[in-house]
């Protein structure tokens, strides 16, 4: 259930991907997840190359296993970004908000797989089309910027669309998720909102026990009428911005608002007026512990898993 097509591509033990988060995705958390046996990745976000490049290198430093860079095409930077990389060599690359189609020949040719997030069948085919080694199909219950379909129905969609390996993200953070995640297809799983509750991952405390104190209902969606939507958890700020959303005209004013709203809560700890992003896999997430054992406990978990499901 381990060995798949994505643990060969990227020559990794267990095929478990730590989503990039921007700002909490470092090169500490990155290290520790490759080190543990999957494949750790630092979040570009919006930081310019020569901040992602540092990160880079302290991960080199960390680790001497496979690690990988998220990039969001939409940042000011990517170029900047790009051309860094592939000075650096990275050994993955996956890339969000946008198709980095122009850049995967490059990245190619020195030996980066390319794996893309994906929301829908058309870019996954799309992403096929152009090179991806890879794709990783995320549904609308991970945390931060979402789509519209739920994991369980768009990772079969795509599955049955394209031959590339996909790896399923969101609403995935144990041994549960793992094996319903290949049920439907998938040779692999990326994992962000569990990341973010490990003792690894420079996330505030407080953000982190907002998390693990999350009930069932708490991961909620915000700005849809920016037509960027946002999972966060409840909080007055997200009270105030879906008092906001009644009205269009206030989409200006949440614009504003939102505005390193992610990094008061993730960096300075305000959970009350800053952006909480996580998943719906929050109500799921109990404790605080490090990245091994949160891998090591995934792997028991879907073990014993499977081992019920053959009994039945």
């Amino acid at each position: 259930m381990f060995d798949t097509r994505i643990t060969k591509l990227l020559n990794i033990k267990y095929p478990i991907i730590q989503g990039g988060m921007a700002w909490v995705a470092t090169a500490e958390l990155a290290s520790a997840v490759s080190e543990a046996g999957g494949l750790g990745v630092i979040g570009c976000g919006a930081a310019p190359a020569d901040i992602i490049k540092k990160e880079i290198q302290k991960a080199k430093e960390m680790t001497d296993k496979p690690f990988g860079v998220n990039v969001m095409l939409m940042s000011p930077f990517v170029d900047d970004i790009m051309e860094m990389l592939y000075e650096e060599k990275v050994s993955v690359v996956t890339t969000g908000a946008g198709n980095p189609g122009k850049y995967i020949e490059k990245l190619k040719n020195i030996g980066t797989k390319v794996i893309p997030v994906v929301p829908s069948v058309a870019l996954a085919k799309r992403m096929e089309k152009v090179g991806a080694d890879a794709l990783i199909v995320e549904g609308t219950e991970a945390g931060g910027h979402i789509g519209e379909l739920t994991t369980f129905t768009i990772v079969p969609q795509v599955v049955d669309e394209v031959d590339i390996p996909v790896i399923a993200a969101g609403g995935i953070a144990d041994g549960r998720g793992y094996v319903a995640a290949v049920s439907l297809g998938a040779e692999g799983v990326q994992i962000g909102t569990r990341f973010v509750c490990s003792e690894e991952c420079i996330a505030h405390i407080e953000y982190k026990n907002k998390i693990v104190n999350a009930r069932d209902r708490d991961a909620i969606v915000t700005g849809r009428i920016t037509g960027h939507p946002v999972r966060i958890i409840k909080n007055k700020f997200s009270k105030k911005l879906i008092n906001l959303e009644k009205d269009i005209s206030n989409k200006g004013e949440i614009d504003r608002l939102t505005i390193g709203s992610y990094k008061k809560a993730a960096i300075d700890g305000e959970i009350d007026q800053g952006s909480v992003m996580a998943g719906q896999s929050s109500g799921l997430i109990k404790d605080i512990k490090n990245c091994k054992n949160i891998i090591d406990d995934i792997i028991k978990e879907s073990n014993k898993v499977q081992s019920y499901l053959c009994n039945i």
